[in-house]
């Protein structure tokens, strides 16, 4: 086996999604991706597919304090108040300053903006800003992606008597700050349309209700309604509710757009014409390039980019946004070989310390966060990136990404006493630290780690929502999944997976040779595959079970549907443990002295010996060994089975009226090493079979339990809802030699409860 060793995480299969599609014209396939994404009804469903066939329901109940904001803004522009927004350097917070600049100047409005420095000050409006804005005449603050948690900047300027309006949608802690008005959707009810708002789309609900306030139409809303839909694709916020609503039709506005910054960003990313825009591009290649300028550059250069009507400064700005996305690209690929090399040098032990945890000079802390997405990635471990914020390298920043077991927030709270400050949410998270502290900290965040993870937890992780036949996969399918778009978080590209297809062709291809292309069938039907890096895993096994995602492929006028490799596995096996028969009694349990002596007494009736390096004793007539055939007036143990359910097993089908245990704790078998345990299941899944694999059997063979084989499955990469719950091979090898050494007197009650 040569392929990275992966986790599947595959979603159930849903029966009654095929009387669904029959109802609704759809395939199935695509019936049972859009159940696991809960929608479970035809209404919801269609309402999925087409958004905006209800009409959305007003925000004013929810955000309780949007109509004082609305107030405030249209008083201000009426009045020519200045107004001053504080935004935040990642795209969600340059896009909502870019959309609140528009609308206010839009308005008639006097106002500016300030964003604090990432290298310096970090993140979110600070006292300094404050200060400056005050000296600068402002009347009216409103933060955009930030101020939830600036109690202290905030109450100076309410002291200095300036407004405040606070748009936000992080975390909100249980003491809010003194703002005039708050909107945040972490304080609405969960249920709302409106709760997954990312702060540009917070910031969009303020700007619509100023332009309606005074009386303003599309002309002004429009090109907010882009910058939202930029802002929220390229802030990762989930594509359900009003999100998805709003991206739908932003999506459309923006390949006719109206946004000079937005043409001209395109034309330079060489990414042809707006009309050609599709969601992967804004995803994929037009967020990076907002984002590289927060990361590594001065934000002013997009909030410049996406308000001015200047051919001259629209090109030289976006030409500048190329530029850092092209360092930011090279930047984060010298750290990612830099932490690649480190790991190498010294790899990891994640059964012992499940976190990777790295610090080193020198690196950005503008795109470390990447990086660290990237090695979760590659290694399948939650990753802490830091580097030194001085050259006495005295202080740490850093990032965090994490893994669905392993929550970062928590991870870091659990750690908090060692930081200077922390932040983040479930999977991402930021930290400033005393490198004095570093060991101590490092140390509690392992901890934490041990706490909440398992080492299957910790391989590269493949969600795959939907279990297909290769003869399924049609572009009919394809254009099917289309519907789905725009795909984001909570809403992903599907991704697919088959069981037992056999590789029939593979061949290395690219100019460095270092890409793959495949043909598989299953029986149902045969596909090529492309194998991106994956030439030195070839060649494949004959019979894999393959993860994948679909795509077209255009070639002289005719297109075809091919599938993109994910990852392969060898065939995932079925397991099977036999039931043992229903048996009528219980036999008394006797403690063996003398086993010769025992035979010499019995010669007239059946007898079973069993256990680990019982003797062979040819001469008595009756007796057999290990495996029962057929009912027996005793059965001797010269150890313990594996397993309890050997024992019912043995009693059930052998029906002894006694059991005779002999000295069973001078009998125990040795117990393998977990890396035993992964050869074995290796080899067991090497051998592929269509015959369900006999726990009990291949246990008998090792001497360990069926639990043992199990956990080694998950901890190479397989799972099944179906199967039992297990602890680490290593928790269910500690459970094995509990069970060895189980007292005598303890079996007459142990099998009392079996």
């Amino acid at each position: 086996m040569t392929w990275p060793v992966q986790r599947w995480l595959v979603s159930p299969t849903y029966p009654e999604r095929v009387k669904l599609a029959q109802e609704l014209g759809l395939s199935p396939l695509t019936v049972q991706i859009l159940f696991d994404r809960g929608l479970q009804t035809a209404a919801e469903i269609q309402r999925f597919f087409d958004p905006h066939q209800e009409p959305l329901p007003p925000p004013f109940p929810d955000f309780t304090d949007l109509p004082v904001a609305v107030d405030i803004l249209a008083e201000a522009a009426k009045r020519q108040q200045n107004i001053a927004i504080c935004g935040d350097y990642d795209a969600d917070g340059m896009t909502s300053t870019s959309l609140l600049l528009r609308l206010l100047r839009g308005v008639g409005a006097q106002a500016d903006y300030a964003i604090p420095s990432r290298m310096r000050e970090g993140y979110g409006i600070n006292e300094r800003i404050v200060q400056e804005f005050y000296e600068q005449g402002i009347d009216i603050i409103i933060t955009v992606d930030n101020g939830i948690a600036a109690h202290a900047p905030i109450a100076l300027a309410r002291e200095l008597g300036m407004t405040v309006i606070v748009t936000d949608h992080h975390e909100p802690s249980p003491e809010l700050p003194p703002a005039h008005a708050i909107l945040n959707p972490r304080l609405i009810p969960a249920d709302s349309p409106y709760s997954s708002l990312a702060g540009v789309g917070v910031a969009y609900l303020l700007g619509l209700g100023v332009a309606e306030r005074l009386g303003y139409g599309e002309d002004l809303t429009e090109p907010l309604l882009e910058l939202c839909t930029l802002g929220t694709i390229a802030d990762i916020a989930p594509l359900t509710g009003v999100n998805r609503r709003w991206v739908q039709q932003g999506l459309r506005l923006l390949t006719r757009s109206r946004l000079l910054g937005v043409r001209t960003l395109i034309q330079v990313a060489g990414l042809g014409t707006a009309e050609e825009l599709n969601p992967d591009h804004v995803g994929f290649q037009i967020g990076p390039r907002i984002n590289a300028v927060g990361r590594i550059g001065d934000p002013q250069v997009v909030i410049e980019l996406f308000t001015t009507e200047d051919e001259t400064l629209a090109l030289q700005r976006a030409e500048e946004c190329e530029a850092t996305n092209l360092r930011r690209r090279q930047l984060c690929s010298q750290i990612e070989q830099e932490a690649i090399s480190i790991c190498e040098q010294q790899p990891p032990d994640f059964s012992q310390e499940p976190v990777l945890v790295l610090v080193q000079p020198g690196w950005h802390h503008g795109v470390i966060g990447i990086v660290a997405s990237r090695l979760v990635e590659r290694y399948g471990v939650p990753v802490f990136l830091g580097t030194y914020e001085n050259e006495a390298q005295t202080v740490i920043r850093g990032s965090a990404r994490g893994i669905p077991e392993f929550h970062v927030y928590e991870a870091l709270h659990a750690s908090g006493e060692f930081l200077e400050r922390y932040g983040g949410h479930r999977a991402a998270g930021g930290f400033t630290l005393s490198a004095a502290h570093f060991s101590q900290w490092r140390e509690r965040l392992q901890s934490f780690g041990r706490q909440c993870l398992q080492p299957h937890h910790l391989r590269p992780l493949v969600e795959l929502h939907a279990q297909a036949q290769l003869g399924e996969l049609t572009l009919t399918l394809y254009d099917e999944l289309q519907r789905l778009q725009p795909y984001g978080m909570a809403n992903p590209a599907p991704q697919f997976w088959s069981q037992r297809v056999r590789v029939v062709e593979q061949q290395v291809m690219g100019k460095e040779k270092n890409h793959a292309k495949l043909t598989v069938t299953d029986g149902t039907g045969e596909k090529k595959v492309l194998a991106w890096n994956w030439a030195p895993h070839v060649p494949l096994p004959e019979w894999v079970d393959m993860a994948y995602t679909l795509r077209p492929n255009e070639f002289q006028g005719q297109t075809t549907l091919e599938l993109q490799l994910l990852g392969v596995r060898y065939p995932i096996p079925q397991l099977e443990i036999k039931p043992a028969p229903a048996h009528a009694h219980t036999p008394r349990c006797v403690p063996l002295e003398n086993l010769e002596q025992l035979l010499c007494q019995n010669t007239d009736k059946k007898l079973l010996l069993y256990g680990y390096q019982r003797p062979e004793l040819p001469h008595h007539p009756h007796l057999d060994y290990d495996r029962p055939r057929g009912t027996y007036g005793a059965l001797i143990l010269w150890s313990l089975p594996p397993a309890p359910i050997y024992l019912r097993w043995l009693v059930a089908v052998a029906q002894p009226n006694i059991l005779y245990v002999h000295n069973v704790h001078a009998h125990i078998p040795p117990l393998p090493t977990v890396a035993q345990v992964h050869c074995w299941v290796w080899e067991t899944l090497r051998q592929p079979s269509l015959h369900p694999w006999n726990l009990l059997a291949l246990g008998q063979q090792h001497w360990v339990s069926p639990q043992v084989w199990i956990a080694g499955l998950r901890e190479l990469g397989y799972s099944h809802p179906d199967w039992p719950e297990t602890q680490s091979v290593e928790g269910e090898l500690a459970e094995l030699k509990a069970w060895y050494h189980t007292p005598l007197t303890e079996l007459p009650k142990l099998w009392n409860a079996l």
